[in-house]
């Protein structure tokens, strides 16, 4: 076996290069608040596929806190809150025979361990208002609609530090194959 001497002056330069990413890495991760995190985990889960995932910001979007029910002809949620910042936005398709009621009974677990949470709004089912209206016009992913009846929506205020967060999930099936899972995260502006 050969050796190879390797000039001092390139491995500091190494070492000085490993270190400045090692740096940037973890500068990185303290950025990440814990409400990302869990949405991150669920990227990571071996039984949710993304299949969608988008971040824009937005002005006086409209997080409903009541179920969704026609109203003169306009479908409108019983009670909501207009809010700007950055909204980012998943779509998991759940595999392996896992159902999307499973990983959100995980996730809801995950988030009641947050120090600061607040649970605002909750429901489940034909309580909730029709699937159908769900998926296309509150998240725009007609994937989503499923069986009314297996429909479940959370709605949480997440406060860290001075920034808070709303964090919408919302899970649907259509069939034991057709499980999904969508959270909507919304980094609220500060006035």
């Amino acid at each position: 076996m050969a050796v190879v001497d390797i000039p001092k002056s390139l491995v500091k330069q190494s070492v000085c290069l490993i270190a400045l990413l090692l740096f940037a890495v973890q500068s990185r991760s303290a950025d990440i608040t814990s409400v990302e995190q869990l949405l991150l985990q669920l990227d990571a889960y071996p039984h949710a596929v993304a299949i969608e995932d988008s971040q824009d910001r937005t002005i006086d979007h409209e997080v409903g806190l009541g179920s969704l029910r026609k109203v003169a002809g306009n479908w409108r949620f019983k009670s909501s809150e207009r809010l700007s910042g950055l909204l980012q936005r998943t779509t998991w398709q759940i595999v392996d025979g896992f159902t999307s009621s499973e990983v959100l009974f995980e996730l809801e677990n995950s988030v009641a361990e947050l120090p600061e949470q607040e649970l605002l709004f909750s429901c489940e089912g034909r309580a909730c208002g029709s699937g159908s209206q769900w998926a296309s016009r509150v998240f725009g992913q007609r994937i989503l609609y499923g069986r009314d009846e297996q429909q479940r929506y959370r709605v949480y205020r997440i406060s860290e530090g001075q920034t808070e967060f709303r964090l919408v999930i919302y899970a649907s099936a259509r069939s034991s194959d057709r499980q999904y899972l969508h959270a909507d995260l919304l980094q609220i502006d500060t006035p």
